[in-house]
């Protein structure tokens, strides 16, 4: 009878800590390495600084895709007039601007103690989407020029600096164009920046159908450029050739960058160039759905997420990318070599001076279409 009375009291007091607990229920989109580093290490750094919290991470697909399948969630949720599943979402620039509009997520970063701690552009605008508020950044890959410093002394400053120095060095730069990968992409949409006209209407609109025709000599530029450079295979494949000495340049993801060399996969000499007036980037997000009952939980996790001391530990060290957070609120919370790693080619200052958004979907759409007909052909 006792053991009866003692066991029923056990019962009763784990199910009255069941229902006290606190889950937390965060959804990203990415590969599972998002998934991975909310579950393995932020999630148990929260719950440590909130006891009888439990932080639940659920994975969404990578791409857009992935955040596709949240806004769709969030949508009918809210059609349905029901709670939001999710507390916390993290997702890519495109499903941002979107669930703004749709009124999905709600503005929260303006009350966020780090809040103040990022000014780059893409903060506030989403490929065209005003987001102010809405969104903090989670981390930014950045494309750059890397090369090969024991065949080139003095790398271009600048896009026109590169296509005099190719016109000198014929095959020797490779991208991959606009297929196998978004480094080539991105240094396409440079291109266009630096030689199309107005680069601050291509990443803020309003769009105007009639701009591509503005293209025409910047694409032809272009068209004679890829005479004298290397088609590669895709990401991978740029950073393939430069290990095999096969092309001294051409551009790369930043983290894919260090990634290699980390992994013995590429020479330790090789370095990066992030060149004038810039070369595009994208983040993720961090957002908190307008029907989360949870908004101020979820805040205090976003806030620990964009941190100076996680940015450091959990964004750079782990995975190679560029904090949420602008650069310089790190110094200090790096050990020298991680800093040297990560900034010695590419300064804070430079980072926020050339980090640039991708264009707006339609004038993206755009130049992508206008390099199919005028440059691939």
């Amino acid at each position: 009878m006792r053991k009866s009375l003692l066991a029923a009291g056990l019962a009763a007091l784990l199910m009255s800590s069941a229902a006290s607990a606190q889950t937390l229920n965060v959804a990203t989109a990415g590969d599972q390495n998002m998934v991975d580093y909310i579950k393995d290490y932020l999630g148990p750094l929260f719950e440590k600084s909130h006891p009888g919290v439990k932080v639940v991470a659920v994975g969404t697909g990578p791409g857009d895709g992935g955040s596709q399948k949240i806004f769709e969630k969030l949508d009918a949720q809210k059609k349905a007039a029901a709670a939001a599943d999710f507390d916390v979402v993290v997702i890519h620039q495109k499903a941002a601007g979107t669930m703004v509009q749709d009124g999905l997520i709600k503005k929260y970063r303006d009350a966020l103690p780090t809040g103040s701690l990022v000014t780059r552009e893409s903060a506030t605008n989403a490929l065209g989407t005003d987001v102010s508020g809405y969104v903090m950044p989670m981390f930014h890959s950045q494309t750059a020029i890397a090369y090969n410093p024991d065949l080139i002394k003095n790398p271009p400053n600048n896009y026109a600096e590169l296509r005099d120095w190719v016109k000198k060095n014929p095959k020797q730069f490779g991208y991959n164009g606009i297929k196998g990968g978004m480094s080539g992409v991105a240094f396409v949409t440079g291109w266009i920046s630096a030689f199309g006209g107005d680069a601050a209407k291509l990443e803020k609109g309003p769009y105007d159908a009639a701009t591509k025709a503005t293209w025409d000599k910047a694409m032809a530029d272009l068209k004679e450029f890829n005479q004298n450079v290397v088609i590669t295979p895709g990401n991978a494949g740029t950073l393939d050739m430069l290990n095999r000495g096969e092309i001294a340049m051409g551009p790369v993801w930043v983290d894919m960058f260090y990634t290699w060399k980390a992994d013995g996969k590429l020479p330790p000499t090789m370095r990066l160039k992030l060149v004038s007036p810039g070369m595009p980037g994208q983040p993720m997000y961090y957002a908190i759905p307008s029907k989360t009952a949870q908004d101020k939980l979820a805040a205090e996790f976003i806030a620990l997420a964009t941190s100076p001391d996680v940015q450091a530990e959990g964004i750079v060290k782990r995975f190679n990318w560029y904090p949420g957070i602008d650069a310089k609120n790190l110094e200090g919370k790096l050990d020298q070599a991680a800093w040297n790693q990560l900034f010695a080619d590419i300064p804070p200052d430079t980072l926020a001076a050339n980090g640039k958004p991708f264009p707006i979907g339609p004038y993206f759409n755009d130049i992508l279409e206008t390099y199919e007909k005028k440059v691939a052909n």
